[in-house]
């Protein structure tokens, strides 16, 4: 999904450490309003979002400079509630996450037998702009490029590439096609061509890196603590250490994943090399955010008064 001024939820990759880091508040601040702001009504008070972010060493300036770019992009809209200064979501951020939603929490995997959906395209050269943007965009859906101008991608992708193509009004230059391999060659060897595994298993070894550790920590952690269920209800319903610790290992989670599936479009297991990292960081991911989503969102809740 895009928006006017051609932001994707998770299309903020294939950046240098140091850029990924100069962006690190803003990508933090769209991660936590994609992942929690929808579940407290659409609206943060500013005071709440400061305090939440300082927990992950995010200052005060840095929230209010990456929220004020996140405002002229469109995606949030300034609001008093009740006298208190806050942001709420806008239609097109609303649009935005719900459709990085379907992307991003959806393990989405697809086989042989489903096909792919081709983007033939021709632009001409008075509009190159158009050809740079496009292929961009594709880029970001996780499209793969088999020539000029043809551009593939396993078939669950034909929706979202008719309504980026559309978004951008350039129809009329475009062709889609659903299609099957029918020959010839060795279709896996093909496909590592038009994907770079390499770089997408070393993003995937990163995430499994920096994040096994925390999932087994707090399975250790959940295996050390016995309580009754209406103790751990009770635990629940508040704002404790644990809830604190949730959100910031869930935050970090959720911004370091949601990248990843705009890049790896969930290409059939039969063409992936073995082993395939991707596997791994999925299990380790949704299995964090099992665990870790709820305290999470009561300690967002709690801090931000939005029960």
């Amino acid at each position: 999904m895009t928006t006017t001024s051609g932001t994707t939820y998770g299309a903020e990759v294939a950046e240098h450490p140091a850029e990924r880091q100069n962006r690190r508040p803003r990508s933090l601040i769209v991660s936590f309003f994609g992942t929690y702001a929808r579940e407290v009504g659409g609206w943060v008070p500013v005071a709440g979002l400061i305090s939440l972010m300082a927990e992950l060493d995010v200052d005060a300036p840095g929230v209010r400079s990456a929220v004020s770019r996140l405002k002229r992009r469109g995606l949030l809209a300034p609001e008093r509630v009740g006298g208190v200064a806050g942001y709420r979501l806008s239609p097109e951020g609303l649009a935005l996450f719900d459709e990085g939603d379907r992307r991003i929490f959806d393990r989405r995997v697809a086989s042989l037998a489903d096909g792919w959906v081709l983007v033939v395209f021709s632009i001409p050269e008075s509009e190159r702009h158009k050809r740079h943007l496009l292929r961009s965009r594709l880029g970001r859906l996780g499209f793969g490029t088999t020539a000029a101008g043809v551009w593939i991608a396993p078939a669950h992708l034909t929706e979202q590439a008719r309504r980026t193509i559309a978004d951008l009004g350039m129809e009329s230059y475009v062709q889609l096609f659903h299609s099957h391999h029918l020959g010839f060659g060795e279709l896996a060897s093909t496909v590592a061509e038009w994907w770079d595994f390499d770089a997408l298993q070393e993003m995937y070894r990163g995430f499994l890196d920096a994040h096994a550790p925390v999932l087994e920590r707090w399975r250790q952690h959940d295996r050390a603590t016995t309580r009754t269920a209406e103790e751990a209800h009770a635990e629940t319903a508040e704002a404790g250490p644990d809830n604190a610790a949730a959100f910031t290992d869930h935050l970090r989670a959720v911004d370091a994943w949601r990248h990843l599936p705009y890049l790896d479009p969930g290409l059939p297991p039969d063409l992936l090399p073995d082993p395939w990292a991707g596997r791994g960081a999925a299990d380790v991911f949704f299995a964090l955010h099992e665990l870790l989503r709820r305290p999470a969102l009561e300690h967002v809740r709690a801090a931000t008064g939005r029960h």
